[in-house]
């Protein structure tokens, strides 16, 4: 017998024989499928061309499957399993389920919610490892290229394949050590904007959009401040500021991280400073994926907890 070529075969005929094994007739068979009898008796006939076989042969007023169909019987069933499993998503076993998941992230980020996500996550998929490497900038090459899976960071414009979330939104507040001269000659005063100048700061790098704003503002007031330091990110940052007369201006939900482990006070900046929108952004490949998915819930969960509010000055 000739094997048909795989480009000429109609998957639909799997159905069809399946309902033929399982109602024993072609009136059933056709109800089952919604077809009229003699649509169905059409394709009987395109299933014995097929197979070579009659596959079902009249007995008394009805039809009787031949061996060769009842041998089919287990693996039509399998066949029709298996490529309906191909367009099902597989569902995850997390309790088992090894993967490294890596996230683009700045320091501050990560020094604030890394270990709080991570533990989440163990908590589900003991055997998922999370690998957070460095903001240095805002391409999406990594996203493309499948280097990451997620990039957390302010996003200033929608690119193609790129999906974004939002996560929070971050206002800056003035920060310096515990007991520095700054707030305690000031007791109950604000902040001015002199006095924020005339001690020296504390920068990070990259110097982005932030850094701009806080210029620009204090440049419309006639002031400019001394940047003494230049720090390869927040976390460095906050522990100079901690354990100096230095000053910086940082986002507040990466501060009051800090807040618990470092012996640091915020005040309100005394000149409007607009808020910076964090997201969560993906590759469009990544989409559906039923552990991206859990990833991106998790990161959006953990980064929605409102911590213990620090009072600010």
């Amino acid at each position: 017998m000739k094997t048909p070529a795989l480009n000429r075969l109609d998957f639909n005929l799997l159905l069809d024989l399946d309902a033929l094994l399982r109602e024993g007739s072609v009136v059933g068979a056709a109800r089952v499928l919604h077809l009229s009898a003699p649509a169905m008796s059409r394709r009987l006939t395109r299933l014995r061309e097929a197979i070579g076989d009659p596959l079902f042969v009249p007995a008394g007023r009805g039809l009787v499957p031949t061996q060769r169909a009842l041998a089919l019987r287990e693996r039509v069933r399998a066949a029709i399993e298996e490529v309906r499993g191909v367009f099902t998503p597989d569902a995850v076993d997390f309790s088992r389920l090894e993967r490294t998941l890596t996230l683009h992230t700045n320091d501050g980020f990560a020094g604030a919610w890394a270990t709080r996500l991570a533990c989440a996550m163990a908590a589900e998929a003991p055997g998922v490892s999370l690998h957070f490497i460095p903001r240095a900038d805002k391409s999406r090459e990594a996203l493309r290229n499948g280097a990451i899976d997620l990039d957390i960071g302010v996003v200033k414009s929608a690119e193609a394949e790129i999906y974004s979330e939002p996560l929070f939104r971050a206002a800056f507040v003035g920060v310096v050590r515990e007991n520095h001269p700054l707030l305690s000659q000031r007791t109950g005063e604000a902040v001015s904007a002199q006095d924020f100048v005339a001690w020296p700061h504390i920068s990070t790098l990259p110097r982005g959009s932030a850094a701009g704003h806080l210029d620009a503002a204090l440049k419309a007031l006639g002031l400019r401040r001394r940047v003494a330091i230049v720090a390869p990110g927040f976390q460095a940052a906050l522990a100079m500021a901690a354990t100096s007369d230095f000053v910086a201006a940082m986002p507040m939900p990466f501060v009051r991280w800090a807040m618990a482990h470092q012996r640091l006070q915020v005040f309100k900046l005394p000149f409007d400073m607009p808020a910076v929108e964090v997201l969560q952004s993906w590759h469009t490949r990544h989409h559906a994926d039923p552990v991206h998915l859990w990833l991106r819930g998790h990161v959006r969960a953990i980064c929605g907890m409102d911590g213990e509010k620090m009072p600010v000055v």
